[in-house]
């Protein structure tokens, strides 16, 4: 047990990877073995621990060995990274789950062995229960592709639906929202569903509801209620009625591990209801990546508040066998002894009538409910692409309930769009051509589809929408464009899909033909993907610029080809998102885009030319906010052109031009003709000229000008919003790390002040600046600083960062940083004291404890050193082991100089159930009396107190 301390002391950085340096100095022996075991053969990705190798995204309990063995509160976590080479790696986390365990509906709760949470005693066996079938397991989507094609055709350019959906970089989610789970909420019969996409650090949502007035805000919140994120929902952001598209940027990596370890919540507020008329859990489904249609269900009597459901259904991929699972909230009521479980039916209707039925048995526990309708007819398979069949599912018995709604295809904010290039034909050419095409799915079944073509060696004599081919020259054509193509555009409608057709839309296993004469089997060729949403609105309401070869200068003949969509705020600044297609793979980590100024053939250079960064694999997406006047000139004249460069091309592999008609000026604000007037007068004050001001906000009751900020009425003390023409950004202020050990709170101030400096100039200037718009606005914490204040910068992920300065400059309202310089050391062993400090110091000499100074010598019993404290002899102490806490159930007691551990041993209670008490550690009889006391506290009569 000597060692025992060493262990201790090692626990804390068990998840980190040893620092360079380190591998010479001696480790101490552990039970659990840190990082340093060679992976798995084939370099699998994920994470070593205990001795035992763990795939990304696996979790397990740790096992600490003796005397503390396998921890049952605590879950460990192997977080996918990337490595500076862009490869996944692991990382190992460890969370405390003991605060986490959930309310539970029954009143005699049993902690099982090997369980760190009460659950619910399990029904008897006799109870009929549910088919254990899991669905989506027997899916051909998670078992590989049949793949017949013939070798002269090229099929390097295929990604099935798995590759596209299940990528290491993104992970979805979905959420149900209803009304009435706590208590606190309001009632509602409103009904959302959420659909959620984590790519790397950003959280992309589309929400549809339904019985729900205007949202105002999308609420993120842990399961404390601490608000971590909001989102506000403006009007010109929803791109179709009952639908919210947002985003998260740069979520910390504590949100990370709330999500993917499903402890983040989501609500929804309206006007009506501020503090959340709706919310739901976030959580992960095995359903998701194959779902391509879906239905929210509501609850047919409207009195039935807090009742509602949501249908994930896809099809198989060979036969026409309707998969679905149903999840839904409401339907029972608390479960009792006499009827732990409840009859469920569900429907599938036309028009009133019964197409098929189905039934099952639920419980509170597991109220979800899967099944597989087998041989759909060719009319259902119309019905269900055109949105006409309807899903209901009520509950038999004393509480009925009834829910229904129509299934449609799947709804999302993402982009339906394909790149179609000469290096996925199905014969690869070389001609520097291009394709792209902008598709949209209607409610009812209609798909609107533009293709631009450009750059072609010859005449186009087809535009064909396929699937993928089975054998050489027999192309599957499942629609011909070729009709509606004029002037390089194709465009129209298709309105006969059927639920086939939409389903491999949506698994992106249809592809975009362009033949010419000189090819005919076709000169480019696109998969139809969804890109994911960005946040820039104008991919709704405009065609991309398709980037060729042929328009370089000279043309480039090459297999490759992209389109962009590039845009203009009302500041100015220059939004764009790029998709390329038809790279080598040595060509996707070489990719850079340039914006240049006028381009002519036999030109030999830009005098204007912007880099645009962003590249992640073959897309790019980014901000410009210090475009300079003149390429914002070129914008305007149409003289500017987009490249994209490789490092096989580096003069240029493909290039688009770029008009955005524009009146920006030198002081990088649109000035529109009906907007001189406002800028140059004071802005009107008065209510009613702000009712009439075309560019005002109306928030929280009242209308703010153009420009403003205020502190919102739900948060004066810890938001900040502004007017920025018609749409209003709140955003919450984060407070910067102090350096103090007495840190104080202010009533009227967000962030605490170290006690000696509370009413300190610096601190008046930052409110000042907050309240009156005076000052600098740092992005990397969010907040306000004074003119001529100075700090260490928060830059999320990374945190504080001390080895740079940041000055705000109050005259331009500009911050400005630099590198910290640190002082010259005499000392030959600098340290670090804090490992987040940036300056090293010299050691200060070790002194012994004072209290331990006379026990320390030679003749007198000597002292134990455990972790970072020093204990005396024959003193006891429980162990605190970081991340774990403190260790109730061992005792430790120092005995001249060595520590020795023990786990507390528990006797069997032999009382029963109410009778028990819980200590510290074991469990123990109740006296008679504290028992009756407990039993009068369990009656519902003492509830309702």
């Amino acid at each position: 047990m000597a060692a025992l301390p060493l262990l201790l002391a090692g626990l804390l950085p068990l998840a980190l990877c040893p620092a360079p340096g380190e591998a010479s100095r001696p480790k101490p022996l552990l039970p659990i073995q840190p990082e340093k075991d060679p992976l798995p053969s084939k370099g699998a990705a994920g994470c070593s621990f205990g001795g035992r190798f763990y795939a990304l995204e696996d979790t397990w309990h740790p096992d600490l060995g003796e005397p503390f063995g396998v921890m049952h509160c605590v879950v460990c976590y192997c977080e996918p990274q990337r490595n500076r080479r862009g490869k996944p790696t692991g990382k190992v986390s460890c969370k405390n789950i003991k605060h986490d365990c959930p309310a539970l509906p029954c009143s005699e709760s049993v902690l099982l062995p090997g369980h760190c949470c009460k659950t619910c005693p399990k029904a008897s066996p006799s109870v009929p229960e549910k088919r254990p079938e899991p669905i989506f397991d027997s899916f051909e989507y998670f078992q590989d592709k049949e793949d017949d094609l013939h070798k002269s055709y090229n099929d390097r350019s295929y990604l099935s639906s798995e590759d596209l959906t299940r990528d290491d970089s993104r992970t979805d989610f979905v959420a149900l929202l209803t009304s009435g789970a706590e208590p606190w909420l309001p009632l509602s019969s409103a009904v959302a569903k959420a659909r959620f996409t984590l790519v790397r650090s950003y959280l992309l949502f589309s929400i549809n509801y339904e019985r729900l007035g205007p949202p105002s805000r999308v609420r993120f919140t842990d399961p404390e209620g601490n608000v971590l994120f909001e989102h506000p929902v403006q009007k010109s952001v929803s791109l179709q009625d009952g639908m919210i598209c947002g985003m998260w940027r740069n979520l910390h990596k504590p949100s990370i591990r709330l999500l993917k370890s499903e402890q983040l919540r989501i609500s929804l507020a309206t006007k009506a209801q501020p503090a959340g008329e709706i919310q739901g859990p976030i959580i992960k489904h095995r359903a998701l990546f194959a779902e391509t249609f879906s239905a929210i269900l509501t609850s047919v009597d409207p009195t039935h508040m807090g009742t509602g459901g949501i249908a994930m259904l896809t099809l198989s991929d060979t036969e026409n066998n309707l998969h679905f699972i149903l999840m839904a909230k409401g339907l029972l009521e608390p479960a009792d002894k006499e009827f732990p479980w409840v009859s469920l039916r569900v429907r599938i209707l036309h028009q009133n009538r019964v197409l098929r039925e189905v039934r099952a048995n639920i419980t509170m526990q597991d109220p979800d409910f899967a099944e597989v309708l087998s041989d759909l007819s060719s009319r259902e398979m119309l019905w269900l692409a055109q949105g006409q069949l309807k899903i209901t599912a009520e509950t038999e018995g004393r509480h009925l309930r009834q829910i229904a709604g129509y299934i449609t295809a799947r709804k999302s904010c993402d982009t339906i769009q394909s790149v179609l290039c000469g290096g996925d034909a199905l014969l690869p050419t070389k001609t520097g051509a291009v394709g792209s095409a902008k598709l949209m799915l209607h409610e009812n079944g209609t798909l609107e589809y533009q293709v631009q073509v450009a750059g072609t060696a010859s005449e186009v004599t087809s535009v064909t929408l396929e699937t993928k081919p089975r054998r050489k020259n027999k192309r599957n054509i499942l629609l011909d464009m070729t009709p509606s193509y004029r002037e390089g555009l194709a465009s129209g409608t298709w309105q006969h899909m059927n639920a086939r057709d939409t389903h491999m839309l949506l698994q992106s296993e249809l592809f975009l033909n362009v033949a010419t004469k000189d090819f005919e089997e076709g000169e480019v060729r696109g998969q139809i993907s969804s890109l994911l949403y960005s946040g820039l609105l104008a991919r709704y309401s405009e065609l991309p610029i398709p980037l060729a070869g042929q328009l370089v200068s000279p043309p480039v003949r090459t297999g490759s080809a992209g389109h962009a969509w590039v845009s203009l705020d009302e500041h100015c600044h220059l939004h764009y998102e790029i998709v390329v297609g038809g790279l080598g793979k040595s060509d996707d980590v070489a990719i850079s885009a340039h914006l240049h100024g006028v381009a002519e053939l036999g030109e030999r250079g830009h005098e204007h030319t912007r880099l645009l960064k962003g590249f992640y694999g073959t897309e790019a997406q980014g901000v410009v906010k210090d475009l300079d006047a003149e390429l914002r000139h070129h914008l305007a004249q149409g003289t500017a052109f987009l490249q994209v460069s490789t490092k096989v091309n580096p003069r240029g592999e493909m290039r688009g031009r770029v008009h955005i008609p524009n009146q920006c000026e030198s002081g990088g604000v649109r000035l529109a003709p009906e907007e001189d007037e406002l800028l140059e007068e004071p802005k009107p004050k008065d209510p009613e000229q702000l009712k009439k001001d075309p560019n005002s906000c109306f928030f929280e009751g009242q209308h703010r000008a153009h420009g403003s900020r205020w502190a919102p009425a739900y948060d004066r003390k810890c938001s900040l919003c502004s007017c920025q023409k018609r749409t209003v950004i709140c955003d919450p202020i984060l407070c910067q790390p102090l350096n103090c050990t007495q840190q104080v709170h202010l009533e009227d101030r967000c962030c605490p002040v170290c006690e000696e400096r509370k009413a300190s100039q610096e601190e008046l200037r930052a409110e000042k600046a907050r309240d009156s718009s005076e000052g600098c606005y740092f992005d990397g914490d969010k907040t306000w600083r004074g003119t001529g204040t100075r700090w260490h910068p928060v830059v999320p992920p990374f945190g504080l960062i001390k080895c740079a300065i940041c000055t705000c400059k109050g005259a331009t309202g500009e911050v400005h940083c630099e590198k910290v310089q640190c002082p010259r050391l005499t000392c030959s062993n600098p340290i670090r004291v804090s490992p987040s400090d940036c300056c090293k110091q010299c050691p200060a000499p070790e002194k012994s404890p004072p209290e331990l100074a006379d026990v320390m010598q030679a003749d007198g019993p000597r002292a134990c050193r455990f972790g970072r404290q020093w204990y005396m002899n024959n003193e006891s102490w429980h162990p605190t082991v970081p991340p774990f806490g403190e260790m109730k159930c061992i005792t430790c007691w120092c005995v001249s100089g060595e520590t020795h551990c023990q786990r507390q041993e528990c006797s069997p209670a032999s009382c029963s159930g109410h009778a028990k008490k819980e200590t510290r550690c074991c469990a123990r009889c109740r006296a008679p009396e504290e028992a009756q006391e407990k039993l009068r506290a369990d009656t519902p009569e003492a509830w309702s107190r």
